[in-house]
């Protein structure tokens, strides 16, 4: 399972494999024409009130893996499959919108996957 990550951002590369937006909301100022979408997991990402409690605070980067992992075991099992098999047949990135590229979801997220999907 190769898991990739990127910003919103930064331009699709030809050896992204398959582009996964995992942010609840699409980010700001970026058509959907160039960011090359295949797959918006809107539901994989943490919840509203997560989100806002956690803040890209780094002080905060612990408590809020262990939330948001016991979020993705819960309410995202759909979701979950869906990116499972998706990351089963090749190369994914998994593509968001945050400034800070250390410490969000997508980063959790692929700790996540690498744990518990290999």
């Amino acid at each position: 399972m190769q898991i990739w990550l990127k910003r919103a951002y930064d331009p699709p590369g030809s050896q992204d494999g398959t582009r996964i937006l995992v942010d609840r909301l699409w980010p700001r100022g970026v058509s959907k024409q160039k960011a090359k979408i295949d797959l918006w997991l809107k539901e994989i990402a943490p919840s509203d009130s997560l989100r806002k409690w956690f803040n890209h605070d780094p002080d905060k980067w612990e408590g809020f893996k262990e939330k948001y992992y016991r979020e993705l075991t819960s309410d995202q099992n759909e979701q979950m499959a869906k990116l499972k098999s998706t990351a089963e047949k090749g190369r994914v990135t998994l593509v968001f919108g945050a400034k800070d590229e250390r410490f969000n979801n997508a980063v959790a997220l692929k700790e996540y996957l690498e744990e518990n999907l290999s």
